[in-house]
């Protein structure tokens, strides 16, 4: 009995912190630090001694976490950190040491379980304590980029409407972005600080694509370099992107609720017609008062 409350209590504290850590990575308020360097470095962000008491428990075992991984895919990961902008200053250290932690109490959880020869369960544990870090990015990633697609057709009719009243492109942004908040100002203001810095406008925003898995970024910045090429005027690139912006996330719209309709049917026959069936045959039963001894005659 106490190896039984041992495993259950490792399950319930590594399931609370899991749940804690996912819910602050979807709530966080993405901030970029002030300073130009760390603005500037893509990858990292301000590496300060504050953090949860998971990244402190685990931050000593971060570099052998980060040596199985690999270069490559400790890259990769640094590249999905930014593209989920550094929730609460998340840096791919961080993620390693919640790595280290998440995994060890799985395994001793998992462990536990095994010796009780509760094997699905000891397996649903450890893949819960190998990925917990994983999903909490990938959860990240998805909010910050619904936020920049939500945000990103009013933006580019307002900083059309400001060029268009004779303000140059540059400093049309850097009004137009003082007035706004959210990962998509964040964006902007670090690659106007490129800008600031050397980095010419093509490049500043190429890499702000590389930054944003959004397929409507990437829209915003081709459409951008190509009417930067052909001469277009730029105003009237900007309300085109906004438009085309605009009709594509209503065609994707209609594609949700088109995949919706099956998916409620499906519930609804899986769950809610069994349940209602059963419901209603044991109504009967029970108001016929039979008694099943005399049916089978067993009376």
């Amino acid at each position: 009995m106490t190896l039984v409350g041992l495993g259950l209590g490792l399950v319930l504290a590594l399931g609370v912190a899991g749940v804690v850590y996912a819910v602050g990575l979807m709530r966080a308020d993405v901030k970029l630090p002030d300073d130009l360097a760390l603005a500037l470095e893509v990858g990292r962000t301000r590496t300060t001694r504050t953090g949860n008491a998971i990244d402190r428990i685990g931050i000593r075992y971060a570099p052998m976490v980060m040596r199985m991984m690999g270069p490559a895919r400790v890259n990769r990961m640094r590249a999905r950190i930014d593209n989920a902008g550094h929730p609460y200053g998340l840096t791919v250290e961080r993620y390693a040491a919640r790595r280290a932690v998440y995994g060890a109490l799985g395994l001793i959880g998992g462990v536990v379980l095994v010796a009780k020869s509760s094997w699905l369960l000891a397996v649903l544990v450890i893949a819960f304590g190998w990925g917990w870090a994983d999903l909490g990015i990938w959860m990240a990633v998805r909010r910050r980029r619904d936020d920049i697609e939500r945000t990103l057709p009013d933006f580019l009719d307002v900083l059309a409407v400001v060029v268009s009243a004779g303000l140059g492109f540059r400093q049309a942004l850097e009004r137009v972005n003082s007035v706004y908040q959210g990962p998509w100002s964040d964006e902007i203001r670090v690659a106007l600080r490129q800008m600031d810095v050397g980095v010419s406008r093509r490049d500043a925003f190429d890499q702000l694509r590389k930054r944003n898995r959004s397929e409507q970024v990437g829209q915003f910045v081709t459409a951008l370099q190509q009417g930067e090429e052909l001469g277009t005027p730029i105003a009237r690139t900007l309300l085109q992107i906004a438009t085309d912006m605009r009709r594509t996330e209503a065609q994707n719209a209609r594609r949700r609720a088109a995949r919706m309709v099956p998916r409620a049917t499906g519930v609804i026959t899986v769950l809610l017609v069994p349940a209602t069936m059963i419901l209603l045959i044991s109504g009967t039963i029970l108001g016929s008062r039979i008694h099943f001894g005399d049916v089978f005659g067993n009376g």
